[in-house]
């Protein structure tokens, strides 16, 4: 970690962009520049930090990337609105997320029922088409405001009970990791613009930005095909992200 002196506790000085990028950053977290506030132009913090624009330039490019500060070409630099973010790297549950923040989660069962697999469903699951597997959607609030759409298939071998559980007092992802470990996950996100039903489930407004962010989730548990799940996300108040802990040379 970088000492005051700027440099690193291995002693190596940082480079001047992350010195200034650092500096900003903490500014933004001690509300300098307010919630959404507008911050100072490039030139200004250039003669403010006595460095080059190009410097000034790099620095908000990745604090824009990290979503720390937001650019609009012509207009200016603002401070980010902080969006709820969940790590998608790996398995949460999203109450668990919600109630870390100090907010209220609740969800609503849409749906629970046994289906007959679709073929590339039969494929994932290595089960025959046709053969029954487990469905449930599930629709999660913060503070009453709609925030994921969750839609599951589930392996029988894995939880053949899974009918049987009460969704109303437990979430389905700690159901599932009661019964066992996701040893192997794949994800696929991408974003997408939702049909009016999904709409009307995640309380659109008439002006609301309708972009939704996926995320497609598949999990195996001790070389079992355990779920195959869809998680739908309103791009403007949810957000996902991941870190890593990379032991790269500078």
């Amino acid at each position: 970690m970088p000492n005051d002196n700027g440099r690193r506790a291995s002693g190596k000085p940082r480079p001047l962009y992350q010195r200034v990028k650092d500096d900003i950053a903490a500014r933004v977290a001690a509300g300098d520049w307010g919630k959404a506030g507008r911050m100072p132009s490039e030139h200004e913090l250039t003669a403010a930090f006595g460095v080059s624009r190009m410097t000034v330039h790099r620095a908000l490019r990745e604090l824009s990337a990290e979503g720390i500060v937001s650019r609009i070409q012509g207009v200016g630099t603002f401070v980010a609105e902080r969006r709820p973010r969940q790590e998608f790297l790996r398995i949460h549950d999203i109450a668990d997320d919600i109630t870390a923040r100090g907010h209220c989660h609740r969800m609503r069962l849409i749906v629970l029922e046994a289906v007959r697999a679709l073929p590339n469903q039969a494929l994932g699951f290595n089960l025959r088409p046709g053969s029954k597997i487990f469905h449930s959607t599930v629709l999660h609030f913060e503070d009453d405001v709609p925030v994921q759409l969750e839609d599951r298939f589930i392996s029988p071998r894995f939880a053949p009970d899974y009918l049987q559980a009460d969704f109303t007092s437990e979430t389905t992802a700690r159901y599932l990791m009661r019964l066992g470990p996701a040893t192997a996950i794949e994800h696929t996100a991408y974003a997408m613009t939702p049909g009016q039903n999904i709409c009307e489930l995640l309380e659109f407004g008439n002006t609301d930005d309708r972009a939704c962010l996926v995320l497609l989730r598949r999990t195996w548990s001790n070389g079992i095909a355990a779920t195959q799940s869809e998680f739908i996300y309103p791009g403007s108040r949810y957000s996902l992200g991941s870190q890593s802990l990379l032991d790269v040379n500078p």
